[in-house]
C-alpha cells in the first residue's frame, strides 16, 4: 500500500512543499521511523523533534533548512491534515510571549 507524504521544507529565504513517498505493508499510518528513512533517503539527515506534530528537525548544524513539517499523510483511505486552525491559534500564542 502506497502513502503519499506531503511536508513542508522551512528554508531561511521561503518555505518548499514537496512530497514523498512511503510503500506499507498493511494498512495504517507510517511510523516515525518510517518517515525518518524517507526524508534520509530524499537527503535530509533528520530527528523527529515533535513527533505528535511530525515535526523533524536536521541533525547536521550546517543544513540549509530549519526544519521539516509532515502537513498530509495521504494513504488513498484515511488521510491526515495538519489543522491549520489550531496551528494560526498556537503560531499567535507564541508570538506573545
Amino acid at each position: 500500500m502506497e502513502c503519499i507524504v506531503h511536508f513542508r521544507v522551512m528554508h531561511p529565504e521561503e518555505p518548499k512543499e514537496l512530497r514523498g513517498l512511503i510503500m506499507l505493508e498493511s494498512g495504517g499510518k507510517p511510523g516515525i521511523d518510517q518517515i525518518t528513512d524517507m526524508f534520509k533517503d530524499m537527503g535530509y539527515n533528520v530527528r523527529p523533534d515533535n513527533p505528535e506534530e511530525l515535526i523533524f528537525k536536521p541533525v547536521d548544524a550546517g543544513a540549509d533548512y530549519t526544519y521539516i513539517r509532515v502537513i498530509e499523510l495521504d494513504t488513498g483511505e484515511e488521510v491526515y491534515h495538519e489543522d491549520r486552525n489550531l496551528r494560526a491559534i498556537l503560531e499567535n500564542l507564541l508570538n506573545i510571549h
